[in-house]
């Protein structure tokens, strides 16, 4: 189904889309058809396909499991107690799945997490909180900051104060450090060391880029268009995945390992993919690309690598099998890269 006009094809070792585009997976059906074959989403049929998420699938397995006060599991243990089944959790999953922003189970969820995980006075989110008073400031955490701001604009609440304030949290105070000298003091780098040490986290760094790629380019202030330079220099400093002062040495092996959804974790395709979105083309690139490329199989499909298997709500796939959503996210990286 590739055209003979997208020289990236070139890259692929057999075409998987008709494989991608079954029917039994309403979500990366519309995913392909939006980000491979440029669908646009004001067509009829598409949003038609939008709608399916909603009733078929994971989609409704999840929202079918969350509480009248709109969170899962118990509402206190939205983040740590309850991983990978509390709240957050499956505000991310939600979000990468496609779910529609405007029903009204993501609503509550969308206001329950705002009530319990944002920090009012900074923005930030936290994973620890209450109802009545917000997010607890002593335990707000990058990672999760980036990942809930990407969801919600995600969801197409990117207008919201509340939204905007997350995003103001992380133009503010996420940090881009590679080894300084003097780690930076005060507040919530003096608790999480190993978030805001010498040398920054890297979870973070590409989670806020998650994020603040998600806004559109339209919608970008200097101060988020700043930050994305910064983050994506950052990240091509190490080579995607090396060690920046050594860049013989890989960062963390288990980056090589390809899977979804990846939570707070990441790993080299989505890295790329990250980059690939913001139009970055650089040669320090190059070799994790290499790597995608020959990841794939003889059915030009990809295998799901991650660890988080078994420890979802619902599986969303089988471990060491051939992986619908990686095999979706690493073909538009190709296309984004080699257009």
């Amino acid at each position: 189904m590739f055209s003979e006009t997208n020289e990236w094809k070139s890259k692929i070792k057999a075409d998987s889309t008709e494989w991608l585009l079954e029917k039994n997976n309403p979500s990366i059906r519309y995913f392909t058809l939006c980000n491979i074959f440029e669908q646009k989403i004001s067509n009829p049929e598409i949003q038609k396909l939008k709608d399916e998420i909603m009733v078929t699938g994971i989609v409704p397995i999840i929202l079918d499991k969350q509480s009248n006060e709109g969170c899962w599991c118990i509402p206190e243990n939205f983040y740590v107690k309850s991983k990978y089944k509390g709240t957050v959790w499956q505000i991310i999953i939600l979000a990468e799945l496609g779910a529609n922003g405007n029903d009204k189970r993501i609503k509550k969820a969308y206001e329950f997490i705002l009530k319990y995980s944002q920090d009012r006075k900074s923005g930030g989110f936290c994973y620890r909180g209450n109802k009545n008073l917000g997010g607890n400031s002593d335990c707000i955490l990058p990672c999760l900051t980036a990942n809930m701001v990407w969801s919600l604009i995600r969801f197409g609440y990117l207008e919201d104060p509340r939204v905007q304030h997350g995003i103001d949290w992380l133009i503010k105070y996420q940090r881009f450090d590679d080894g300084i000298e003097n780690a930076p003091k005060g507040w919530f780098y003096d608790k999480f060391e190993v978030c805001w040490g010498k040398h920054t986290c890297h979870m973070g760094v590409v989670k806020t880029l998650k994020a603040l790629a998600e806004i559109p380019i339209n919608k970008r202030s200097d101060e988020v268009k700043k930050t994305i330079e910064k983050g994506a220099e950052f990240i091509l400093k190490h080579h995607i995945h090396k060690r920046s002062h050594n860049l013989n040495q890989i960062s963390k092996p288990e980056w090589l390992q390809f899977g979804f959804p990846l939570l707070w974790n990441t790993d080299v395709l989505e890295i790329l993919g990250i980059l690939s979105k913001l139009a970055y083309k650089d040669k320090r690139m190059q070799e994790a690309m290499n790597l995608l490329i020959s990841k794939q199989n003889d059915e030009g499909k990809w295998i799901s690598e991650t660890k988080f298997h078994g420890r979802f709500i619902v599986n969303l796939e089988k471990k060491n099998k051939a992986s619908k959503w990686v095999t979706l996210n690493a073909l538009k990286v190709l296309k984004d890269y080699y257009v």
